[in-house]
């Protein structure tokens, strides 16, 4: 279908641009008649070979995904061209022009188009849920209602760019253990069902008695070897049913509070979700997001809904005039640091600022934790791996040396 390059007037009277797919111009038109936008001229029809182009791209465009690096780099080049005294839309433009990653490139394209037509950006914004969330949409309408649009983009990619370097850290700190986790799981894999029963098949033709290890060793052995398939199978379907009672409402509750109750994962997951809360409800109020409705959003990026109830509890408990430090203490998920650097935010009146400090202090915590677990885990699965192989050589050998001892004797 062609697509047509028009200028129209919208209902409040504003001259809009944009592109649009019609069979003609008489149909672009009427379509845009209907929206309540009234065509005054058409400047053109993009050639059929650059809409064809965009139908082959189409799949790697709703296949893409928009990182959050990618999201805090747009915002960030955004909050400069809009504090540079740019219009909003030209900013948009120049904006679309700048980005390389073509998903995001098609949707703020879509984002401009609506605000040449009238859109707040905060709703243009919003149309795209799975790239702008909750927290991104908010801020931005704080912003635009407080004429400080400009201040909350910049404060927007810094939270975006720090979340992103500490998701990065976290993945790039566990990169390790769980390479290593796998090349022992596949190298177990190939000794058990390849290399031991081929070593293990010379003591079928001797009558000497085996230890109970190796008799241990070639029964796992062998059942490694006839039912692989049964193993791969049995472990990808518990996989399945698990992550599908997972995200059942009360397997989810079940298994976030399981997590928080472990000895290792648990305080680094509570670490986690409570630097997430502390920076995100920061940075929702300084950016002059109403508290209720920072409090609906933080809940929904703490990654436990254990953690998440005890928000939604402490929302319920402000709306009743309530303050924010009594219910999470009550909670008792939250530690007495993050209550106490509340409580004394709210009465002197710098709560923002004691959420950041919040922040920061556990980000810095959970760095120091993963480093450690890391520094505890590589040698933990050496010596695993070690132990298994040393069983195996162990089993193998013993028997050989009483064979030798025998012909010997």
């Amino acid at each position: 279908m062609p697509v047509f390059e028009y200028k129209a007037l919208a209902s409040n009277g504003k001259a809009v641009t944009g592109l649009r797919e019609a069979d003609s111009p008489k149909t672009l038109r009427a379509t845009l008649r209907r929206e309540g936008v009234f065509l005054t001229e058409v400047l053109g029809q993009q050639q059929q070979k650059a809409q064809a182009s965009r139908d082959v791209n189409v799949k790697r465009w709703v296949l893409g995904r928009v990182s959050a690096q990618e999201l805090a780099i747009a915002t960030r080049q955004l909050a400069v061209l809009v504090g540079a005294g740019i219009p909003l839309v030209d900013a948009l433009t120049a904006l679309v022009d700048q980005v390389e990653h073509e998903k995001l490139k098609r949707i703020l394209g879509d984002v401009k188009q609506r605000v040449n037509e009238g859109s707040s950006l905060a709703d243009a914004l919003g149309m795209h849920p799975k790239v702008f969330g909750d927290l991104f949409v908010n801020m931005i309408r704080a912003g635009e209602h407080s004429g400080a649009l400009e201040i909350v983009l910049v404060r927007l990619a810094e939270f975006t760019e720090s979340q992103a370097r500490l998701r990065s850290k976290i993945a790039g700190t566990m990169a390790y253990p769980v390479a290593m986790m796998v090349i022992g799981t596949v190298i177990m894999g190939i000794l058990f069902t390849v290399v031991v029963p081929k070593i293990t098949r010379i003591f079928e033709s001797t009558n000497v008695a085996l230890p109970w290890y190796t008799k241990a060793l070639i029964a796992m052995s062998g059942f490694a070897a006839s039912y692989w398939w049964a193993i791969l199978l049995g472990a990808a379907g518990a996989a399945y049913w698990f992550l599908r009672w997972k995200r059942t409402p009360a397997g989810r509750a079940r298994w976030d509070r399981f997590v928080l109750r472990t000895p290792v994962f648990g305080p680094l997951t509570r670490q986690i979700a409570i630097g997430r809360f502390a920076r995100t409800l920061s940075t929702l109020l300084k950016s002059g997001v109403p508290l209720l409705t920072a409090m609906d959003i933080v809940k929904n990026v703490l990654g436990n809904s254990r953690l998440a109830e005890v928000v939604e509890q402490s929302r319920d408990s402000i709306r009743e005039g309530e303050s924010i430090a009594a219910p999470l203490k009550r909670s008792g998920e939250f530690p007495p640091l993050v209550f106490h650097m509340v409580s004394i935010g709210e009465r002197s009146g710098a709560l923002e600022e004691m959420l950041a400090n919040v922040a920061s202090a556990y980000e810095s915590q959970v760095e120091t934790t993963i480093g450690a677990l890391t520094s505890l885990l590589e040698p933990f699965m050496i010596v695993m791996m070690g132990a298994v192989v040393g069983f195996i050589v162990f089993s193998v050998l013993m028997p050989i040396l009483q064979i030798n001892n025998l012909a010997g004797g």
